[in-house]
C-alpha cells in the first residue's frame, strides 16, 4: 500500500490528530496507519477532549483531524465550525458508529471532508478517505490561493500610483484605475467606452502614433514619453509602456497601458538644469569680474579726470563723454553677470516697495519711450521688505526693456503693487514650490507681442534670446530671475502670443508689522570735499595712482599702500590722525577684512570703507565686518566715491569742526 505522505511536501510525513476519549480506538488508528508502509509516514497525536483538542490545534499544526463523532464533551462540530472560521481548511474526517443520513448531511455541511463507518475501519479504507481529504484540501488550497492572488493584484492596480489603462484591441477603454481618475481628470464612468484619444495633445505627429500601434499590434511592448492633455487643458507627461494581452491561441485581445506622471520630476530636473547653468556661468562670472571691475575703474577714473581738465566745449569732451558712457555699459553687463548667478553684492535695507518703484518709474519713460502709455498703480497698504533698491531698478529696467521691444508700434505698460497672503489653497492649486505666507507682489504687464509657447520654458535661461543679432544678450531675464532668487522671492509669467505678457514677483514680508522704511543715500552728482587724511590700499596700481589723485583734487590728505603689510607699516610711522581707511578687499599678502582686524589695535577710531570688485561670496569668505553700510562695489565713479567716503566720515562740517576742537 502507499504511505500517507503530504502532496505538497513529499519528504515530510503526515501529521494526524485524533479526537475521542477511546484508547482503543488511538490504537486501532495507530495500528493501522503504521501498518500503511513506511512507520515513519504518518505521525498520530491523541485528544481525550474537545478542550485538549482545542489546546493542541493552538499549539502545533496538523495536517488532517480524525474525530470520534460519539465524544459527549461538546458538540462535536463546534470545533470544525470554529477552525474553519479561523483560516481552514483543515481536513475533517469524522469515525462514526451507526450514523444515518441526517447526521452525515450535518457533518458535511458543518465543513467535514468525509466520513468512515467505524464497522468499516481498515487500512484499505482509511487511506482511500485520507487521501480524498487531502486532495480535496489542496485543490481547495490551491483555489484560497488563486482568489488571493486575483485580490492581491486587484488591490495593487487599483491603488498603484501610476495609471492603469486597459483597451480592447481596438482601443476601446475597458478599464482604468482611480491614479488615471486623478491625473487625466476624467472619471471612470467618462473614460470607459472612449479611446486614448481623449488625452492626445498635438503636441505629437503622427508618426509617433504610428509607431506605437505598429508596435503593439505585432505582439511587442511599447515604451515612451508622451504628452497627455488632462480634462482641464492642462499638459503632462507620462513615461507610458503599454503590453500586449494574448489569450490561449497566442492572438492579441487586449492592450495594458501603465503610465508614471513625469510632470513635476521633468519640472525639477529642469530646475536643477536652470541652477547648474547659472551656477557654471556665475562662477564664471565671478572669476572675471574682479580684473574686469578694475579695468573698468581704471578707465572711469582717468576719464573723470580727463573730463574735469577739458575746457568747456572743446571737442575732446563729447569723445571722453562717449569712453565714459561705454565704460558704465560694461559695468552694467558685469552686473547683470552677476546679479542672474545672484553672486552681486547687496546693499539690503528696509524699504517700502512703493517708494523705491515710485522713484524708478520717473525714469522709465527716457527707457521706454512717448509712444508707450505707462501705468503704476500702487497699493494703498503695503508690507515692509528687505532688498537693494538697486536691484529692484535693474529688475525694473530690464522688464520695461523687453515690454518696450514687445510693442515695437506703442502700448501700454502697467506696473502695480499688492499686499497678499498665500495660504495653502493657493499654494496647492497654483505653484506648489512658494511657502505659503506674507508677501509683496509686483506685477509687470503689457499689451505686446506676447512670447509663443514653446519659448516660456526658457526666457530665464542665460543668453537665450528671441531678438535679431545685436539687439539683446539674453541676460536681462536672466538678472531679474537671479535678482528675485537672491532675495527669497518667486516670479511667474503668464503670456499668450498677440495677448501680451505678465510677470508676476513676489517678495516675502519682514515679520515685524511695525518696521519702517530706512532712507535711501543719495548720491549727489556734485563732487563732495573734505579735508580729513585716507588711507587709501589698493593692489592695482593704476586704480589706486587715478583714486588718490583724484581725492587729493577734493582737497584730502592720501596716504597710499599696495597692500595690507604695507598700509600697516603706513599706519604705524604716520603720526597724525587717519580719519578714513579706502581699502580693497581680496589683496595678496593680508586682505582688507585682516587689515582692519589689526589696524583697529592700532588706531580705533579711524572708520573704513571696503572696495572690490569681486563677487558677493568671494567677499563674505573675506569675514569683512559692516558691509552693508560701507561697501562701495567696483567699478565705480569717482563721483560716488566722494560721496560714499563723505557717507562714512559724515558732513564735512561736522568733520571739520570735530578737526578744529
Amino acid at each position: 500500500m502507499a504511505t500517507f505522505l503530504k502532496p505538497e511536501a513529499s519528504v515530510s510525513p503526515l501529521r494526524a490528530l485524533l479526537v475521542g476519549k477511546r484508547e482503543e480506538d488511538f490504537f486501532l488508528v495507530r495500528e493501522i496507519l503504521c501498518c500503511n508502509g513506511d512507520p515513519m509516514s504518518a505521525e498520530l497525536d491523541h485528544a481525550n477532549s474537545l478542550e485538549e483538542a482545542k489546546f493542541l490545534l493552538e499549539q502545533r499544526t496538523y495536517d488532517l483531524v480524525l474525530f470520534d463523532y460519539a465524544t459527549e464533551d461538546l458538540p462535536a462540530l463546534e470545533l470544525l465550525q470554529a477552525n474553519t472560521s479561523q483560516g481552514g481548511p483543515l481536513p475533517f474526517i469524522f469515525l462514526t458508529e451507526n450514523a444515518d443520513e441526517a447526521t452525515v448531511a450535518a457533518i458535511i455541511r458543518a465543513g467535514a471532508s468525509d466520513y468512515v463507518e467505524k464497522s468499516q475501519l481498515n487500512g484499505a479504507n482509511l487511506a482511500r478517505t485520507i487521501r480524498s481529504a487531502l486532495s480535496l484540501r489542496s485543490a481547495q488550497h490551491e483555489c484560497r490561493s488563486a482568489e488571493s492572488t486575483l485580490r492581491k493584484l486587484s488591490r495593487a492596480v487599483e491603488q498603484s500610483a501610476d495609471t492603469v489603462m486597459i483597451t480592447d484591441r481596438d482601443g476601446i477603454i475597458e478599464y482604468v484605475n482611480p491614479a488615471f481618475e486623478r491625473v487625466t481628470g476624467y472619471s471612470r464612468q467618462e473614460a470607459i467606452g472612449q479611446t486614448p484619444q481623449i488625452l492626445k495633445s498635438q503636441e505629437h505627429g503622427p508618426e509617433v502614433y504610428r509607431d506605437l500601434w505598429a508596435t503593439i499590434l505585432s505582439g511587442k511592448v511599447y515604451r515612451g514619453i508622451l504628452v497627455n492633455r488632462k480634462k482641464n487643458g492642462e499638459l503632462f507627461q507620462t513615461e507610458t509602456v503599454i503590453t500586449p494581452v494574448r489569450d490561449a491561441e497566442g492572438h492579441v485581445t487586449n492592450f495594458i497601458s501603465n503610465g508614471r506622471d513625469l510632470t513635476e520630476r521633468l519640472r525639477l530636473e529642469s530646475q536643477l538644469l536652470q541652477a547648474q547653468k547659472m551656477d557654471a556661468i556665475g562662477r564664471l562670472a565671478g572669476g572675471v569680474a574682479h580684473d574686469f571691475n578694475n579695468l573698468l575703474t581704471i578707465i572711469t577714473s582717468y576719464s573723470e579726470l580727463a573730463l574735469d581738465s577739458i575746457p568747456p566745449g572743446s571737442p575732446l569732451q563729447a569723445k571722453v563723454q562717449e569712453i565714459l558712457a561705454a565704460a558704465r555699459r560694461a559695468a552694467d553687463l558685469t552686473r547683470q553677470l552677476l546679479a542672474f548667478s545672484r553672486k552681486q553684492m547687496q546693499a539690503l535695507r528696509v524699504v517700502d516697495l512703493n517708494q523705491v518703484v515710485g522713484q524708478i518709474t520717473k525714469l522709465l519713460p527716457r527707457l521706454i519711450g512717448e509712444d508707450i502709455e505707462l501705468t503704476f498703480t500702487a497699493a494703498h497698504k503695503l508690507g515692509m521688505i528687505k532688498a537693494d533698491p538697486v536691484q529692484i531698478e535693474q529688475i525694473l529696467m530690464n522688464l520695461a526693456a523687453n515690454a518696450r521691444d514687445a510693442m515695437p508700434e506703442g502700448g501700454r505698460l502697467t506696473i502695480e503693487t499688492a499686499d497678499v497672503y498665500l495660504d495653502d489653497a493657493y499654494v496647492q492649486q497654483k505653484h506648489a514650490v512658494i511657502p505659503t505666507g506674507h508677501y509683496v507682489q509686483l506685477t509687470v504687464s503689457d499689451n505686446g507681442v506676447g512670447i509663443p509657447p514653446e519659448e516660456l520654458p526658457h526666457i530665464f535661461e542665460p543668453f537665450y534670446t528671441t531678438k535679431a543679432e545685436g539687439k539683446g544678450t539674453g541676460l536681462g531675464l536672466a538678472t531679474v530671475y537671479g535678482i528675485v532668487k537672491q532675495n527669497a522671492g518667486f516670479i511667474w509669467v503668464y503670456s499668450e502670443s498677440g495677448m501680451g505678457t505678465v510677470f508676476k514677483i513676489y517678495l516675502p514680508c519682514l515679520a515685524q508689522t511695525a518696521v519702517k522704511p530706512e532712507a535711501a543715500a543719495q548720491l549727489l552728482e556734485k563732487i563732495q570735499r573734505g579735508t580729513e587724511t585716507l588711507l587709501l590700499v589698493e593692489d592695482e596700481d593704476a586704480v589706486r595712482h587715478a583714486t588718490a589723485e583724484f581725492l587729493a583734487l577734493c582737497g584730502y590728505t592720501v596716504l597710499q599702500a599696495k597692500d595690507g603689510l604695507d598700509a600697516l607699516a603706513v599706519a604705524k610711522n604716520h603720526d597724525s590722525a587717519i580719519h578714513l581707511v579706502v581699502t580693497d578687499v581680496v589683496m595678496p599678502h593680508m586682505s582688507g577684512g585682516q587689515l582692519i582686524e589689526e589696524l583697529s589695535r592700532l588706531r580705533p577710531a579711524t572708520k573704513v570703507l571696503f572696495v572690490s570688485g569681486y563677487a558677493a561670496a568671494v567677499i563674505l569668505d573675506h569675514k569683512v565686518p559692516h558691509l552693508q553700510s560701507n561697501f562701495l562695489p567696483k567699478p565705480f565713479t569717482l563721483k560716488a566715491l566722494s560721496a560714499k567716503i563723505r557717507q562714512v566720515l559724515g558732513p564735512a562740517e561736522s568733520a571739520a569742526k570735530a578737526a578744529h576742537a
